[in-house]
């Protein structure tokens, strides 16, 4: 298969996304019958996740929509989404079992209804569609100026009805059945943004866009009780339904109120329950729990069980709100993985499970004050990180990470252990004086014995700080390291040297403990980032013209140079063994070097670049985090599990494009089927008899059906018994009997007995063999390929029989031994079977030399054969003796 049509990635397959729980959408709860358990669906961009309420573990993964969904709803057996114009229902919380097309704008709202479920689209056509036929049952038109439908639901016991809430603040109760509009309700003067079922019959409230509450009796058109909350509109109701009479409504800001609803007034607030709005919010029913879900990636339950009246946070899943920045592995084993987001939080993902999922908060210049004034209006927080570093050395003791913040001069250390930001801001005196000054943190570094951190500024300066202490431990040069910005600083695993490179095109080597300078190397391009593998001292640094250059600290010399991205590089990751570099470009391609042979072996394109990638310390995972998008992302490396053919990519190679992990691009079931080619796993390569005509080549015939023809005498002699076989004892009389299926007993005719001769028949052994008839036919015909093929399926022994019989004493012939030599003669010239062409040889003269001796036409034969047996002998002992020479001397030769 040629490499311009390969279908995806050779060497990385999508696996799964981590981090990712929740979007702007509300979510649904299920309460599954024979499992007795609650379970809570979420929609996450094209696909829709599922997790127990027990322990918000994940359940389920659906297969993923063409397009991302706008609406989710479920009943008991199904779940309903809707993206785009189209609604899909789905069973077993993973395959389409049913499509419903029809609309002809986006769809936003689904109520499931019994045997039908309710869509209701942007040009506000509600459309009743029966679930199992997937036909359309009735369809509801509205003026958008009168009435814009903005909410739907089914009241209880109420029989084929349903009631839509309007933009501009009239409800309406349908009766399906009979198309008919039974009751208008006028509204409040405010548009209808929820709608929901209260415990009490005939009884619900309704969320309005001013930010009030009713709590409206439908039957008798009667408001019975109405709040205000001044966070702007509703966003999600929700009654509590195991004896408490509390409703719990949310927020655009992520407050939630707690309505006490006998005494009418409010019991609590939950403020920052979520960064972003409330999406959607859920009592779980008879129990003390309540499940809130919000765009800022985040699912929490709250229990109810302390005196007050409000919740406290039991157990959540969250990610990041915004994209990340910057992923690194953490540890050697390959499990966790750090994200620091935009944000402003470092998190650590689990690929083992997601309990050990753990962040480690938001940066903050004083974390008391921050405190103080709550989330909201924190004035003293960090801005996102940029890039850190992380070491497990001595994390148990003291800090292990170290990062630096974007536009912002001081350096954090932050704690894994404790799972906070760390007790040190680093920031060197120089800039005490004066920090008005546009001085920002561009690299750091910490050492592989988690004692030291290395920080370097836009200025130029380079600084060691002590990670136990947080104390200044000494600068690179003498007032700067560089002229211009630092772009990458690296410390190599025995703390012997520390490498910098600067906007001055100049990578630097200092001594780490004497800070004195040793080399400097001058680049062709300004560089943009660094990266250094500890392991194998090779250092790649991207350049501004989206080459990169990979240097051996040892030499000192530039090794490799790889070009072909044509975009900036974000990112770079070596593999663990340091064959392969792993680069990120804003073309939005992932690319891996080899770097022995210095080619490009794998290349595949995405929707959206990668902003960041690291190879996992185990080479299992390939991790990248994308533009715009706050999920993290495994591919799994196929080499560990699969024979993968690795070839280099030409320059004009085109990537395929490939899906993220958990996406999958829509399949036009209307389209032709196409003959797949085979995948870019390891071909099987068949090699030819004889790669070339000129070229000597050897059989594949293992060495003991040729190599041992010579001594068979003497492995006779060796294996011939010690002493007389022995006589078996004397079995009992059984009469014989012929074969099949009725047993019959064969008797032996007298006569033919007495005439039974114990002389074995000579003229049995004198008749002649295949080999024999072929040499025969060969010496008309002159074509020896079949006979060299029956001899190569003969062993040793069959092989020295076959040639003792054809001499004329062993009842062959002259011509037949003239045909053998030539035969031999054939080998020769086609330089195929060489070794075999030697060993029939050898031991034809070894058992017919006296005979051909005394034959002139044998020895005419003969001598044809000597010739090319010389000449092809002597150009091998050339090639022998000239590689014998190279090897010697390389190996005396001081490099």
């Amino acid at each position: 298969m040629s490499v311009g049509h390969r279908k995806g990635s050779a060497i990385f397959s999508g696996f799964r996304a981590l981090g990712l729980y929740s979007n702007h959408l509300p979510h649904v709860v299920r309460y599954h019958k024979r499992h007795r358990e609650f379970y809570v669906v979420t929609a996450v961009g094209k696909c829709f996740h599922t997790y127990n309420v027990k322990k918000l573990g994940i359940v389920a993964v659906s297969n993923a929509l063409s397009g991302d969904i706008t609406c989710l709803a479920a009943d008991r057996m199904l779940v309903f989404v809707a993206h785009g114009t189209i609604v899909k229902a789905f069973a077993r919380s993973k395959e389409v079992v049913h499509t419903y097309k029809g609309h002809n704008a986006e769809v936003h709202l689904l109520q499931p209804f019994g045997d039908h479920v309710i869509s209701v689209d942007r040009d506000n056509v509600v459309v009743i569609w029966d679930v199992q036929s997937e036909e359309e049952y009735l369809q509801l038109n509205f003026d958008k100026m009168v009435f814009a439908v903005s909410a739907i639901m089914h009241p209880s016991t109420y029989l084929n009805k349903i009631l839509l809430g309007s933009e501009q603040g009239g409800l309406q109760l349908w009766n399906v059945k009979s198309n008919k509009l039974l009751y208008t309700f006028s509204g409040w003067g405010s548009g209808v943004t929820v709608l929901q079922q209260a415990p009490a019959v005939d009884v619900i409230a309704v969320g309005l866009a001013s930010g009030q509450i009713v709590i409206h009796n439908i039957k008798c058109d009667e408001s019975l009780m109405k709040f205000q909350q001044d966070w702007g509109p509703i966003t999600a109701i929700s009654f509590r339904t195991d004896g408490h009479p509390v409703m719990a409504a949310g927020s655009p800001v992520g407050h939630i109120g707690l309505w006490d609803l006998d005494d009418k007034k409010l019991i609590s607030q939950m403020r920052h329950a979520h960064t972003t709005a409330i999406a959607g919010m859920t009592f779980v029913h008879g129990e003390p729990l309540l499940i809130t879900n919000g765009a800022d990636n985040a699912i929490r339950v709250w229990i109810f069980d302390a005196p007050g009246g409000g919740g406290r946070l039991l157990r959540s899943r969250m990610g990041h709100s915004a994209p990340p920045t910057k992923i690194q592995h953490h540890g050697q084993n390959g499990q966790q993985i750090l994200s620091a987001g935009q944000d402003g939080t470092l998190q650590s993902f689990s690929t083992v499970h997601e309990r050990f999922n753990k962040s480690l908060g938001r940066g903050s210049i004083n974390k008391k004050k921050s405190k103080k004034k709550g989330l909201q209006y924190d004035t003293m927080k960090l801005p996102p990180i940029t890039a850190f570093a992380s070491e497990t050395a001595r994390q148990s003791d003291w800090d292990g990470i170290i990062a630096c913040h974007r536009g912002y001069l001081i350096a954090t250390t932050w704690n894994y252990q404790k799972t906070s930001m760390g007790a040190y801001k680093l920031e060197p005196e120089r800039f005490h004086k004066d920090r008005g000054l546009n001085v920002h943190a561009t690299a750091v570094d910490i050492t592989s014995c988690g004692n030291f951190g290395v920080v370097a500024l836009s200025t130029g300066h380079i600084d060691v700080y002590n990670m136990q202490s947080g104390m200044h431990r000494g600068q690179y040069g003498k007032e700067k390291a560089h002229e211009g910005p630092v772009r990458g600083v690296a410390v190599c695993g025995l703390n012997q040297l520390t490498i910098s490179v600067g906007a001055d095109r100049l990578i630097k080597f200092w001594k780490f403990k004497s800070k004195e300078l040793v080399h400097t190397a001058t680049l062709s391009s300004s560089p943009a980032s660094m990266l250094l593998h500890r392991d194998s001292g090779m250092l790649a640094v991207s350049l501004d013209d989206f080459s990169i250059n990979i240097m051996d600290i040892e030499t000192r010399k530039i090794v490799r140079k790889f070009s072909g991205h044509r975009g900036q590089i974000n990112d770079m990751a070596f593999s663990p063994d340091g064959r392969w570099l792993v680069t990120a470009s804003m073309d939005c391609t992932i690319r891996t070097w080899d770097l022995p042979s210095g080619c490009l072996v794998d290349c595949f394109l995405l929707d959206s670049a990668a902003v960041s990638i690291t190879m996992s310390p185990t080479g299992d995972f390939l991790v990248s985090s994308h533009v715009d998008d706050v999920g993290i992302y495994l591919w799994s490396n196929n080499t560990l599990f699969n024979l993968v053919s690795l070839r280099p990519l030409p320059s004009d190679y085109e990537p395929p494009v490939v899906t993220l992990p958990g996406t999958c691009p829509a399949q036009d079931l209307d389209s032709p089927e196409v003959d797949e080619e085979p995948s870019d796993e390891m071909i099987e390569y068949e090699s030819p008899e004889q790669l070339g005509e000129q070229l000597v080549t050897l059989s594949l015939l293992p060495d003991s059906r040729w190599k041992n023809l010579l001594n068979l005498d003497v492995i006779k002699k060796r294996n011939k018994p010690k002493e007389p076989p022995k006589v078996p004892k004397s079995a009992p009389f059984f009469i014989p009997t012929l074969p099949g299926l009725v047993p019959r007993f064969a008797v032996s005719e007298g006569q033919n007995a007495e005439e039974q001769s114990k002389i074995v028949n000579l003229g049995v052994l004198a008749q002649k063999s295949d080999f024999y008839m072929q040499l025969e036919d060969a010496l008309v015909s002159n074509n020896y390929s079949s006979t060299v093929r029956l001899l190569k399926e003969m062993g040793p022994s069959r092989i020295e029989t076959e040639l003792r019989s054809l001499a004329p004493e062993g009842g062959g012939s002259l011509d037949v031994m003239q045909s053998f030599i030539r035969m031999i003669g054939s080998i020769l010239d086609s330089k195929r079977d060489f070794d075999l062409a030697q060993a029939y040889l050898a031991l034809f003269l070894k058992l017919h030399l006296k005979l051909i001796s005394e034959e002139s036409t044998l020895m005419e034969e003969a001598a044809k054969v000597l010739g090319p047996l010389e000449e092809t002998w002597t150009h091998m002992q050339m090639l022998f003796s000239q590689s014998l020479c190279l090897l010697g001397y390389m190996k005396s030769a001081l490099l």
